[in-house]
């Protein structure tokens, strides 16, 4: 990852970031370690299936810690009242629909680290986010995506 990447994300997904990393320091951690020590005292290492299979665990858990605490130090924060009310942007939620007459739905755009479709949070760096960033209400946009493109209309930007 380079050093001058900026992880954008709202406040809520930075509590939540931190709440995670703080869940794997303190809760995580020492239950590997635990279970490291018990593997241990069965003997043998270099037959000892529980010890690798912690071990192996203990090396995603500390992969999975860096990877947040370096998401945290380069977090850009996007406090979406500063922005412009009827532009799409990180922390606003969009309601659009495909033309010509689709059903409308709704996204709410936030950072990579705090993505979940299914709760209705795209990534920025998702075709329909990048395509819709930056654009207004009432504006029709052409989204270039998997299955083709699709032309939208936005609808509302809150």
């Amino acid at each position: 990852m380079a050093k001058d990447e900026t992880f954008p994300m709202t406040a809520e997904g930075k509590k939540n970031l931190e709440a995670e990393l703080e869940d794997l320091r303190l809760n995580q951690r020492p239950q590997i370690i635990e279970r490291i020590k018990i593997a241990r005292s069965y003997g043998d290492l270099s037959e000892n299936s529980e010890y690798e299979a912690a071990k192996n665990e203990q090396s995603m858990l500390e992969s999975e810690i860096a990877k947040v605490e370096h998401m945290l130090q380069y977090a850009d924060v996007v406090d979406s009242s500063e922005l412009e009310d009827d532009v799409v942007n990180v922390g606003k939620e969009v309601t659009f629909k495909e033309l010509p007459d689709e059903e409308p739905e709704t996204y709410q755009i936030v950072g990579s680290a705090e993505s979940d479709p299914l709760s209705g949070k795209i990534s920025n760096d998702s075709p329909i986010a990048k395509a819709l960033l930056g654009h207004k209400v009432n504006e029709e946009v052409v989204i270039s995506i998997p299955a083709g493109d699709m032309k939208v209309k936005i609808i509302e930007v809150k």
